[in-house]
Protein backbone atom coordinates (compact mmCIF):
# COMPACT_ATOMS: atom_id res chain seq x y z
CA UNK A 1 0.00 0.00 0.00
CA UNK A 2 2.78 2.32 0.46
CA UNK A 3 4.45 1.61 -2.23
CA UNK A 4 1.68 2.51 -4.64
CA UNK A 5 0.78 5.06 -2.42
CA UNK A 6 4.30 6.67 -2.80
CA UNK A 7 4.34 5.95 -6.66
CA UNK A 8 0.91 7.58 -6.81
CA UNK A 9 2.71 10.20 -5.26
CA UNK A 10 5.64 10.70 -7.80
CA UNK A 11 3.27 10.31 -11.20
CA UNK A 12 1.30 13.70 -9.57
CA UNK A 13 4.85 15.11 -8.61
CA UNK A 14 6.03 14.81 -12.60
CA UNK A 15 2.79 16.86 -13.53
CA UNK A 16 3.37 19.64 -10.87
CA UNK A 17 7.54 19.59 -12.17
CA UNK A 18 6.13 19.67 -16.01
CA UNK A 19 3.43 22.26 -15.28
CA UNK A 20 6.02 24.77 -13.43
CA UNK A 21 8.62 23.70 -16.44
CA UNK A 22 6.37 24.35 -19.52
CA UNK A 23 4.09 27.40 -18.58
CA UNK A 24 4.51 28.41 -22.08
CA UNK A 25 3.59 25.60 -23.70
CA UNK A 26 -0.27 24.49 -24.49
CA UNK A 27 -1.17 22.36 -21.27
CA UNK A 28 -3.96 21.26 -22.26
CA UNK A 29 -5.82 17.93 -20.62
CA UNK A 30 -4.48 15.16 -22.40
CA UNK A 31 -1.05 16.38 -22.28
CA UNK A 32 -0.59 16.75 -18.90
CA UNK A 33 -2.58 13.03 -17.82
CA UNK A 34 -0.06 11.86 -19.80
CA UNK A 35 2.46 12.94 -18.38
CA UNK A 36 1.43 11.36 -15.43
CA UNK A 37 0.72 7.98 -17.28
CA UNK A 38 -2.99 8.24 -16.04
CA UNK A 39 -6.16 8.11 -18.03
CA UNK A 40 -7.11 11.33 -19.11
CA UNK A 41 -10.88 10.62 -18.28
CA UNK A 42 -10.23 9.99 -14.96
CA UNK A 43 -7.29 12.64 -14.38
CA UNK A 44 -8.96 15.47 -14.11
CA UNK A 45 -11.06 14.32 -11.11
CA UNK A 46 -7.56 12.62 -9.76
CA UNK A 47 -5.68 16.19 -9.57
CA UNK A 48 -8.85 17.98 -8.04
CA UNK A 49 -9.33 15.59 -4.98
CA UNK A 50 -5.49 15.48 -4.69
CA UNK A 51 -4.57 18.85 -4.57
CA UNK A 52 -8.10 20.85 -4.66
CA UNK A 53 -7.72 22.51 -7.50
CA UNK A 54 -8.84 21.62 -10.85
CA UNK A 55 -6.19 21.25 -13.26
CA UNK A 56 -6.98 24.67 -15.21
CA UNK A 57 -7.19 26.69 -11.69
CA UNK A 58 -3.35 25.35 -10.84
CA UNK A 59 -2.21 26.48 -14.14
CA UNK A 60 -3.83 29.78 -13.93
CA UNK A 61 -2.54 30.64 -10.79
CA UNK A 62 1.27 29.50 -11.62
CA UNK A 63 1.07 31.80 -14.83
CA UNK A 64 -0.80 34.47 -12.73
CA UNK A 65 2.55 33.73 -10.19
CA UNK A 66 5.18 33.85 -13.05
CA UNK A 67 3.93 37.01 -14.36
CA UNK A 68 3.65 38.82 -10.61
CA UNK A 69 7.73 37.70 -10.11
CA UNK A 70 8.21 38.82 -13.11
CA UNK A 71 6.82 42.36 -12.20
CA UNK A 72 8.40 42.70 -9.54
CA UNK A 73 11.64 41.79 -10.68
CA UNK A 74 11.37 45.00 -12.57
CA UNK A 75 13.05 43.17 -15.80
CA UNK A 76 13.17 44.36 -19.05
CA UNK A 77 10.08 42.65 -20.43
CA UNK A 78 6.89 45.00 -20.82
CA UNK A 79 3.87 44.17 -19.27
CA UNK A 80 2.28 43.32 -22.74
CA UNK A 81 4.75 40.76 -23.16
CA UNK A 82 4.25 39.36 -19.34
CA UNK A 83 0.34 39.47 -20.30
CA UNK A 84 1.13 37.05 -23.45
CA UNK A 85 2.91 34.67 -21.47
CA UNK A 86 0.44 34.70 -18.79
CA UNK A 87 -2.09 33.03 -21.31
CA UNK A 88 -3.70 36.53 -21.69
CA UNK A 89 -5.64 37.72 -25.09
CA UNK A 90 -4.53 40.94 -24.10
CA UNK A 91 -2.85 43.63 -21.95
CA UNK A 92 -6.20 45.16 -21.35
CA UNK A 93 -8.10 41.78 -20.03
CA UNK A 94 -4.00 41.09 -18.12
CA UNK A 95 -4.84 43.96 -16.01
CA UNK A 96 -8.06 43.25 -15.46
CA UNK A 97 -7.53 39.79 -14.07
CA UNK A 98 -4.44 41.09 -11.97
CA UNK A 99 -6.58 44.00 -10.22
CA UNK A 100 -9.20 41.77 -9.41
CA UNK A 101 -6.44 39.12 -7.85
CA UNK A 102 -4.23 41.76 -6.12
CA UNK A 103 -5.74 45.51 -6.08
CA UNK A 104 -3.42 46.51 -7.88
CA UNK A 105 -2.70 47.38 -11.57
CA UNK A 106 0.37 45.66 -12.97
CA UNK A 107 2.20 48.75 -13.94
CA UNK A 108 1.40 49.53 -9.93
CA UNK A 109 2.31 46.24 -8.64
CA UNK A 110 5.80 46.69 -10.82
CA UNK A 111 6.71 49.79 -8.88
CA UNK A 112 5.42 49.03 -5.75
CA UNK A 113 4.30 45.42 -4.44
CA UNK A 114 1.64 45.16 -1.97
CA UNK A 115 2.67 41.86 -1.00
CA UNK A 116 -0.47 40.98 1.80
CA UNK A 117 -3.31 40.58 -1.32
CA UNK A 118 -0.49 38.46 -3.18
CA UNK A 119 0.14 36.15 -0.26
CA UNK A 120 -3.26 35.41 0.27
CA UNK A 121 -3.85 35.35 -3.22
CA UNK A 122 -1.61 32.27 -4.02
CA UNK A 123 -2.47 30.33 -0.66
CA UNK A 124 -4.45 27.59 -2.54
CA UNK A 125 -1.59 26.96 -4.95
CA UNK A 126 0.96 26.92 -2.09
CA UNK A 127 -1.10 24.18 0.04
CA UNK A 128 -1.30 22.51 -3.32
CA UNK A 129 2.17 21.64 -4.32
CA UNK A 130 2.83 21.62 -0.04
CA UNK A 131 0.80 18.23 -0.28
CA UNK A 132 3.93 15.93 -1.67
CA UNK A 133 6.39 17.58 -0.38
CA UNK A 134 7.19 14.71 2.62
CA UNK A 135 7.99 12.31 -0.46
CA UNK A 136 10.81 14.34 -2.10
CA UNK A 137 13.91 15.09 0.30
CA UNK A 138 17.17 12.74 0.15
CA UNK A 139 20.56 13.57 2.09
CA UNK A 140 21.55 14.95 -1.32
CA UNK A 141 19.15 17.44 -1.24
CA UNK A 142 21.40 18.70 2.29
CA UNK A 143 24.74 20.77 2.01
CA UNK A 144 26.63 22.02 4.93
CA UNK A 145 27.80 25.23 4.95
CA UNK A 146 28.96 28.47 6.99
CA UNK A 147 27.06 31.39 6.92
CA UNK A 148 27.31 35.04 7.92
CA UNK A 149 25.88 36.12 10.86
CA UNK A 150 22.95 38.85 9.62
CA UNK A 151 21.44 42.02 11.29
CA UNK A 152 17.54 41.65 11.28
CA UNK A 153 14.42 43.77 12.26
CA UNK A 154 11.97 41.50 13.95
CA UNK A 155 8.58 40.96 14.32
CA UNK A 156 7.44 38.71 17.28
CA UNK A 157 4.60 36.62 16.45
CA UNK A 158 3.60 34.51 19.91
CA UNK A 159 -0.13 32.77 20.21
CA UNK A 160 -2.55 31.03 17.69
CA UNK A 161 -1.45 30.56 14.43
CA UNK A 162 -4.88 31.30 13.05
CA UNK A 163 -3.94 35.25 13.64
CA UNK A 164 -0.61 34.52 12.12
CA UNK A 165 -2.00 36.57 8.22
CA UNK A 166 -2.50 39.74 10.83
CA UNK A 167 0.80 39.50 12.55
CA UNK A 168 2.50 39.05 8.41
CA UNK A 169 0.32 42.24 7.26
CA UNK A 170 2.09 44.40 10.29
CA UNK A 171 5.35 43.15 8.82
CA UNK A 172 4.89 43.96 5.11
CA UNK A 173 3.39 47.51 6.25
CA UNK A 174 6.71 48.15 8.65
CA UNK A 175 9.14 46.86 5.75
CA UNK A 176 7.44 48.82 3.11
CA UNK A 177 7.52 52.07 5.30
CA UNK A 178 11.23 51.67 5.88
CA UNK A 179 11.90 51.09 2.23
CA UNK A 180 12.93 47.55 2.59
CA UNK A 181 12.14 45.96 -0.24
CA UNK A 182 12.27 41.85 -0.86
CA UNK A 183 14.85 41.92 -3.55
CA UNK A 184 17.38 43.90 -1.72
CA UNK A 185 16.38 43.03 1.86
CA UNK A 186 16.11 38.87 2.53
CA UNK A 187 13.12 37.83 4.36
CA UNK A 188 13.89 35.15 6.86
CA UNK A 189 10.93 33.21 9.25
CA UNK A 190 12.94 32.07 12.84
CA UNK A 191 10.25 28.99 13.95
CA UNK A 192 10.45 28.40 17.75
CA UNK A 193 7.26 26.32 18.12
CA UNK A 194 6.17 23.04 16.24
CA UNK A 195 3.99 23.97 13.21
CA UNK A 196 0.80 22.92 14.97
CA UNK A 197 1.53 22.53 18.79
CA UNK A 198 -1.04 21.01 20.81
CA UNK A 199 -1.65 24.25 22.73
CA UNK A 200 -2.36 26.69 19.75
CA UNK A 201 -1.28 29.40 22.19
CA UNK A 202 2.27 28.22 22.08
CA UNK A 203 2.76 28.82 18.16
CA UNK A 204 5.84 30.90 18.30
CA UNK A 205 7.49 32.32 15.07
CA UNK A 206 9.58 35.47 14.22
CA UNK A 207 9.42 36.98 11.04
CA UNK A 208 12.55 38.80 9.83
CA UNK A 209 14.00 41.46 7.29
CA UNK A 210 17.49 41.53 6.75
CA UNK A 211 18.87 45.12 7.54
CA UNK A 212 22.05 47.10 9.04
CA UNK A 213 20.13 49.89 10.13
CA UNK A 214 19.63 50.71 13.63
CA UNK A 215 16.13 49.79 15.36
CA UNK A 216 14.71 52.65 17.06
CA UNK A 217 13.91 51.04 20.68
CA UNK A 218 10.36 52.77 21.11
CA UNK A 219 9.97 51.29 17.28
CA UNK A 220 6.38 50.02 18.85
CA UNK A 221 6.25 46.69 15.73
CA UNK A 222 9.53 45.77 15.35
CA UNK A 223 13.14 45.02 17.76
CA UNK A 224 16.76 44.75 16.26
CA UNK A 225 18.35 41.33 16.68
CA UNK A 226 20.49 39.49 14.61
CA UNK A 227 20.60 35.40 12.96
CA UNK A 228 23.33 34.05 14.31
CA UNK A 229 26.61 33.27 11.92
CA UNK A 230 28.42 29.60 11.61
CA UNK A 231 27.74 25.91 10.47
CA UNK A 232 24.19 24.89 9.18
CA UNK A 233 22.62 22.22 7.36
CA UNK A 234 20.80 23.77 4.11
CA UNK A 235 18.03 22.44 2.71
CA UNK A 236 16.15 23.77 -0.36
CA UNK A 237 12.45 23.72 -0.30
CA UNK A 238 11.32 23.94 -4.02
CA UNK A 239 7.89 24.48 -5.56
CA UNK A 240 6.16 25.95 -1.81
CA UNK A 241 6.70 27.52 0.99
CA UNK A 242 3.33 26.79 2.10
CA UNK A 243 3.92 24.19 4.92
CA UNK A 244 8.05 23.85 5.58
CA UNK A 245 7.11 21.25 8.17
CA UNK A 246 8.03 18.55 5.93
CA UNK A 247 11.36 20.39 5.11
CA UNK A 248 11.76 20.86 9.12
CA UNK A 249 10.88 17.21 10.26
CA UNK A 250 13.21 15.85 7.16
CA UNK A 251 16.22 17.47 8.99
CA UNK A 252 15.47 16.82 12.38
CA UNK A 253 13.95 12.98 12.25
CA UNK A 254 16.12 11.45 9.40
CA UNK A 255 19.15 14.03 8.68
CA UNK A 256 20.47 14.70 11.48
CA UNK A 257 20.31 11.31 13.27
CA UNK A 258 21.92 10.01 10.39
CA UNK A 259 24.84 12.77 9.91
CA UNK A 260 26.64 12.56 13.15
CA UNK A 261 26.05 16.16 13.78
CA UNK A 262 24.34 18.01 16.97
CA UNK A 263 22.05 20.65 16.43
CA UNK A 264 23.06 24.56 17.90
CA UNK A 265 21.54 26.00 20.28
CA UNK A 266 19.34 28.29 18.05
CA UNK A 267 16.19 27.40 16.18
CA UNK A 268 15.65 26.11 12.69
CA UNK A 269 15.07 29.00 10.11
CA UNK A 270 14.06 29.51 6.59
CA UNK A 271 15.04 32.28 4.51
CA UNK A 272 11.86 32.97 2.11
CA UNK A 273 11.95 34.57 -1.52
CA UNK A 274 8.94 36.43 -2.18
CA UNK A 275 10.22 37.14 -6.24
CA UNK A 276 12.53 34.64 -6.84
CA UNK A 277 16.85 34.72 -6.34
CA UNK A 278 18.82 35.88 -10.19
CA UNK A 279 19.19 33.28 -12.13
CA UNK A 280 16.72 31.37 -10.62
CA UNK A 281 13.51 30.15 -12.18
CA UNK A 282 10.55 31.55 -10.88
CA UNK A 283 9.03 27.77 -9.75
CA UNK A 284 12.90 27.01 -8.59
CA UNK A 285 13.26 27.92 -5.38
CA UNK A 286 11.01 29.21 -3.24
CA UNK A 287 13.05 29.31 0.94
CA UNK A 288 15.85 27.66 2.22
CA UNK A 289 15.91 25.89 5.41
CA UNK A 290 18.51 26.45 7.61
CA UNK A 291 19.45 23.87 10.59
CA UNK A 292 22.25 25.36 13.08
CA UNK A 293 25.12 22.97 13.64
CA UNK A 294 27.79 22.63 16.35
Amino acid sequence: MKAALQNYHARMQRVLDYIDQHLDSDLDLETVSRIAAFSKFHFHRQFTATFELSVHRYVQLARMKRASNQLASRGAASVTEIAMDAGYDSPDAFARAFRRRFGQSPSSFRKSPDWAPWLAAFGPLEIARSKLMQTTYTRDDVTIREVLPTPVAILEHRGDRATLGDTIERFIRWRKGAGLSPETSPTFNIFRSERTPENPAEYSMDLCVGTGRPIDAQDDVMKAGVIPGGRCAELRVNGASHNLEPAALYLYREWLPASGEEARDFPIYCQRYLTFPPGEAAHAVVAEMFLPLK
